[in-house]
């Protein structure tokens, strides 16, 4: 780890970034419906510029909807890929991705079939590589129903803080997506991921027409043929892992 990592102080506030980073993940339902499972975020410094657009974008249609991947339409669908020409239009905006094969014998043995366990630990996975070492981060996060046993906002900042062994994550806090469109943008990045590897698994019997426009969209925005496979440049990483190896076990740290 970066000595420097650990020498940030109240002190140096004026050197001090506080990106946030609204996180959302694709998922959790079944294995047989949903063989694949995503964890994604946008981090941004100032997410003043980006949701301005957005509203504007909103009160020029009069789209007053949620921003859902799954509720995509043909009358939902001019509006959203504005939106999406929106995200790649502002600067200082990134978006980080990990995907996962559930079927995978890592998922069974790592996260022991259980995709909450999975979204704490590859949530942490992210944060850590996307945590320079001048910032400290401030998570929004989906707030997906899990288990009451699942201490998700306090075992992601405590154990991340005692990893870097500094104040690293100022706080996690789990909305309600429909109060954040950032978060509300997050799930269709990651939708469009997961619904291209159910299209490529011969899981989804119908393709939506509208939701494979926007994902071309996506691919297009990117430069890349598929959203698959393994992309990164300076502002996207969409990470995908699914052989059995003990690349993901490095790659999480554990």
């Amino acid at each position: 780890m970066d000595n420097e990592n650990k020498k940030l102080s109240l002190n140096n506030y004026k050197e001090i970034w506080t990106p946030f980073c609204f996180l959302d993940e694709s998922g959790t339902l079944d294995i047989n419906s949903q063989p694949y499972f995503t964890v994604g975020m946008i981090k941004c410094s100032q997410p003043y510029y980006l949701q301005q657009k957005i509203r504007y974008i909103r009160e020029k249609n009069r789209f007053w909807w949620e921003i859902k991947f799954n509720d995509i339409n043909k009358s939902k669908i001019k509006t959203i890929s504005e939106i999406l020409e929106a995200l790649f239009k502002t600067r200082s905006i990134y978006f980080s991705s990990y995907s996962i094969d559930k079927r995978s014998s890592y998922f069974k043995k790592e996260f022991n079939s259980d995709p909450f366990f999975a979204y704490e630990q590859i949530t942490q996975h992210l944060l850590k590589g996307n945590l320079k070492k001048n910032e400290v981060l401030i998570v929004l996060a989906d707030n997906i129903v899990t288990p009451k046993r699942n201490k998700f906002e306090v075992n992601v900042k405590n154990k991340i803080n005692a990893e870097f062994d500094r104040l690293a994550i100022a706080g996690v806090c789990r909305l309600d997506s429909k109060t954040n469109d950032l978060l509300q943008l997050a799930d269709i990045l990651i939708g469009s991921i997961n619904y291209e590897l159910l299209i490529n698994t011969g899981v989804i019997p119908g393709v939506s027409v509208a939701k494979k426009q926007l994902i071309n969209k996506f691919k297009e925005y990117l430069g890349v043929k598929s959203l698959t496979e393994n992309f990164r440049n300076y502002n996207f990483n969409i990470h995908h892992h699914f052989k059995d190896s003990d690349e993901m076990k490095k790659a999480i740290g554990q």
